[in-house]
């Protein structure tokens, strides 16, 4: 893929970052309700965070881990830093993929087994439903981490395309 022009980068960039920051908002917010959910001695009480957890998961959840996924990619292949020349964006890539599947088609899941179990009077694990945001979390918190610190260097694939280059030119 050719480089983006710096007009395309920093729109994808601004785009990246706020889905991004959504993402890490909203799993903040799930946390705060399965906590709540977990915690509270009222069953009304839980039922309403448990309800409040599916609305986000519903409407929130796969657009913002889509949106993150496919504007990072973008970036990696438009940019100069490649999808698999450096080992932070491609360990970034690679969690995110997975944090966006395990939230599509697992966390979201659980949320609504477990409205499901409340709502017809089966007992939940109270922290069923805060261990998924917690992971999360920590996950989001190092990618954020290493797109700032940017570690650990190319690739042997980064390297090789490095060299490439210098012999080109030298």
């Amino acid at each position: 893929m050719r480089q983006l022009t710096r007009r395309a980068r920093r729109g994808t960039l601004a785009l990246h970052v706020c889905a991004s920051a959504g993402w890490l908002g909203m799993t903040l917010c799930l946390l705060a309700l399965g906590l709540t959910a977990a915690l509270t001695g009222s069953g009304a009480v839980a039922e309403a965070s448990y309800r409040s957890m599916k609305v986000f998961a519903d409407w929130l959840l796969a657009p913002l881990a889509l949106v993150t996924l496919v504007s990072g990619v973008l970036l990696s292949l438009g940019t100069r830093w490649g999808l698999a020349r450096y080992w932070w964006v491609w360990i970034k890539f690679w969690l995110t993929l997975a944090a966006a599947l395990a939230s599509v088609f697992a966390f979201r899941v659980r949320i609504d087994s477990t409205l499901a179990d409340v709502l017809a009077g089966r007992p939940v694990l109270p922290y069923e439903l805060v261990i998924p945001p917690v992971i999360s979390l920590a996950a989001y918190t190092f990618m954020t981490v290493i797109s700032v610190l940017k570690p650990w260097g190319p690739t042997k694939r980064g390297r090789t395309a490095r060299e490439r280059v210098r012999v080109r030119r030298g």
